[in-house]
């Protein structure tokens, strides 16, 4: 996480932030009210208690005194009640606002194209939308309007204390700029170290994140001491930063004490030189006291006001910059289609994902409805790249994509990829029960649909066997299952979800042989029937596909079926001697 920095007060940011007030304009005006209410009825209490003394006690009247005594309770009670909706409509406005915020942010970062998390690290865009997000409901609960009636407060008070008596107001805020100097320092030191917390919990949770993933490697290595020492260093920097804010706060709260007891002290003294000579009255003084207390606890809290709104600004730039940026596939097709029959056309078609460094070069082939087209070729000679332009999960740079002879951008894109499913070399599984990874909660796919497509695919009889079933659950990335029985998993969710197009990408290279077996066997049923593109380093697994493209470095290098390859004595007999060397495979 980026350090926290820029300045407390962003007036175009802050606008941005309050449109989304819009909704809730009737809540945030009554809220406002409410801060004026409570600054306008916090002088009223002292001025009773003047009252009482100077008029109800001085005429000896108890009867006075009882009034006035329960008008000063009831006005309590109405003021804490106040509070209380205040307190609660700001914390409630706060939330419900990040809570849009975070839904248009989690819609907008999921209409991003992959290549937008090919450079974003994954912890970044989860700060911004969890943390970043939840400290910018603080600008409405502690920030914004508590800041305004703190102020409005300190105002009130002054302005009664002069008007009741100037000559005490102006010996007892005598401290006043020694406390305000004191806590422009305190802002500033608080500041600095906050951020230096926030650093080095970024740090320490990047740490352990990746220690515990990485933790078979930390093992293998036998680097537990080390990475422990590591982790012991990282910690007492973390512990360090906290104690950097419990300095600040040690000092400063003692300081605005001492000032808050100078204050009480100069009204005293001169308060009863006043008493004494009848020009103060008791009363009077009995007021300031609580006066100064009014002071003195919103001027000591404005300091953390204005860091906390400093920190939903910040928050809020962060998140507006993901909110502004424009890496979303252009969504313009206005096609839509009940049923693909599954032709393919790629023509000319080259690909970069940056500026002008293309991976694929003039690509051209063609895929009637129901064949099986396989791809081979060395690592990075551009075969995921192809299947990735085809479901627009990246944008192709130049030439044309064609599917059942319409331009794929001619398409309403969650049309297009609803006839379209793809099963990855890694197979990605929520912590969920396996009925869910495979249906991915689609309340059109009944769990009969599920047991009958995984009997096809020949995974029914190891699902029935884990406990509970298919509502077993598969913990994070699919953990209590095999890879094989992961990819098997995956199978069964393109099976049920009946694609016209079926793109399997290197499904079979990271297992064992029985797997592979069982796997080439869901292979089989899948592809029957449909336009199937399959990406695979084992060449045994493709020979039976319509037609075979070879490339190499982006380019099409030949294509053909499995005989026609190996007839043609080229870059496809090769690969296949190499892997089948001394075996009569052909």
């Amino acid at each position: 996480m980026s350090e926290v920095s820029g300045k407390a007060w962003d007036t175009a940011l802050f606008k941005r932030v309050m449109k989304y007030v819009g909704p809730y304009r009737k809540t945030f005006y009554f809220t406002g009210f409410l801060v004026l209410l409570l600054a306008a009825i916090a002088p009223i209490r002292p001025k009773i208690i003047q009252h009482i003394v100077d008029v109800e006690i001085n005429n000896a009247n108890a009867e006075g005194v009882l009034t006035f005594t329960l008008i000063f309770i009831g006005i309590m009670v109405f003021e804490a009640i106040v509070q209380f909706y205040q307190t609660y409509l700001a914390n409630w406005l706060g939330q419900t606002i990040i809570k849009d915020i975070r839904v248009q942010l989690y819609k907008h970062v999921m209409s991003f194209q992959l290549k937008y998390f090919d450079r974003t690290p994954i912890g970044q865009l989860v700060t911004r939308t969890v943390s970043d997000i939840e400290t910018i409901a603080n600008i409405f609960s502690q920030g914004v309007l508590v800041i305004f009636g703190d102020i409005l407060k300190l105002m009130a008070v002054i302005a009664i204390m002069l008007y009741t008596n100037w000559q005490l107001t102006l010996i007892s805020l005598i401290p006043i700029p020694i406390l305000i100097f004191a806590t422009s320092i305190f802002k500033k030191v608080i500041k600095k170290a906050f951020q230096q917390v926030r650093t080095q919990v970024a740090r320490l949770n990047s740490f352990v994140q990746e220690r515990i993933t990485g933790m078979k490697i930390i093992q293998i290595f036998n680097r537990e001491e080390v990475e422990m020492e590591r982790f012991k260093e990282m910690n007492k920097l973390h512990r360090n930063a906290h104690i950097r804010t419990v300095w600040a706060y040690s000092i400063f709260f003692p300081v605005v004490e001492m000032l808050s007891a100078s204050s009480l002290g100069l009204l005293v003294w001169w308060g009863t030189k006043g008493v004494l000579a009848s020009l103060t009255t008791l009363g009077e003084l009995f007021a300031f006291i609580l006066y100064i207390h009014m002071l003195y606890r919103p001027i000591r809290q404005l300091a953390d006001r204005f860091n906390t709104l400093q920190m939903g600004m910040v928050s809020s730039e962060r998140v507006f910059k993901v909110l502004d940026t424009n890496s979303n596939i252009q969504d313009s097709g206005k096609l839509q289609v009940d049923q693909l029959k599954g032709d393919i056309k790629f023509e000319n078609v080259c690909f970069a994902y940056k500026d002008e460094d293309y991976v694929l070069r003039d690509i051209n082939f063609e895929v009637k409805a129901g064949e099986t087209i396989a791809f081979v070729g060395a690592t990075g000679s551009g075969k995921t790249s192809t299947i990735n332009l085809l479901g627009r999960f990246y944008e192709f740079t130049e030439g044309d994509i064609k599917v059942d002879g319409t331009s794929i951008r001619a398409y309403d894109l969650e049309n297009l990829r609803k006839h379209m499913a793809i099963v990855l070399q890694d197979v990605f599984l929520f912590s969920d029960s396996i009925y869910n990874n495979i249906t991915l909660n689609n309340s059109d796919i009944g769990e009969d649909a599920v047991i009958e497509a995984a009997k096809k695919v020949g995974a029914h009889e190891f699902i029935e066997k884990l406990p509970r079933g298919y509502h077993y659950d598969v913990k994070e990335r699919g953990g209590m299952l095999s890879l094989g029985q992961r990819q098997l998993i995956a199978f069964i969710r393109a099976y049920v979800h009946n694609p016209s197009i079926l793109i399997l990408d290197e499904a079979t290279s990271s297992i064992d042989t029985e797997s592979e077996l069982l796997i080439q066997k869901a292979t089989d049923v899948l592809t029957e029937g449909r336009t199937s593109i399959v990406i695979a380093h084992r060449l045994s697994t493709i020979q039976k596909a319509d037609k075979i493209i070879v490339l190499e470095a982006g380019k099409i290098i030949e294509q053909g079926s499995h005989q026609e390859l190996l007839a043609k004595n080229g870059h496809y007999k090769k690969l296949f001697e190499l892997q089948f060397k001394g075996e009569n495979f052909v």
